[in-house]
């Protein structure tokens, strides 16, 4: 460790300030989840995880997907997701069936009492948006919240350190 107290093992720790920063990023962007699942959960009687699913099978062709894909488009470990699923399936929601040669894949269609929770709740659910995140901005600061998300996205997807952020300052 440097005399500054920021290197670690040739790594330069965040400064206090982008600390600060991340916090105030996590602790806001986990304030604004939770209004807008609580919105939905109050105008529709569904989770988050529940429109989360609804949505990701909305957008498949035949409203179907595999239970793997469908793990990685929501963001969750396939035995969350399962657990999920049962409770939507058990609520008439989504069906599963065994698809696969052997049997050992799950397909997950969104039911037609799913399609209609999902559409009746969506309005409510953009209305949401609107009210605890698209309104918080003007047009030019949400313009730049879309640039911040775009770099995190290919910071993300590269899975290396953004190297190229001095050539663009």
């Amino acid at each position: 460790m440097g005399d500054d107290g920021q290197q670690t093992r040739g790594r330069r720790s965040p400064t206090v300030d982008e600390l600060a920063t991340w916090r105030d990023y996590v602790e806001t962007s986990e304030a604004v989840r939770r209004a807008l699942a609580a919105a939905l959960q109050s105008a529709s009687g569904i989770s988050d995880g529940d429109y989360r699913v609804m949505l990701a099978l909305s957008e498949a062709p035949e409203r179907t997907r595999r239970s793997a894909e469908l793990a990685d488009e929501v963001g969750w470990e396939r035995s969350r997701l399962s657990h999920h699923l049962r409770r939507m399936e058990e609520r008439g929601l989504i069906t599963r069936d065994r698809v696969g040669p052997d049997a050992r894949g799950t397909a997950v269609t969104l039911s037609a009492e799913g399609v209609r929770l999902y559409r009746s709740s969506s309005a409510a659910h953009l209305r949401a948006v609107r009210q605890v995140f698209v309104d918080a901005f003007t047009p030019e600061e949400l313009a730049a919240v879309r640039v911040v998300s775009g770099a995190l996205r290919r910071h993300q997807a590269a899975g290396l350190p953004d190297r190229g952020r001095a050539d663009r300052t």
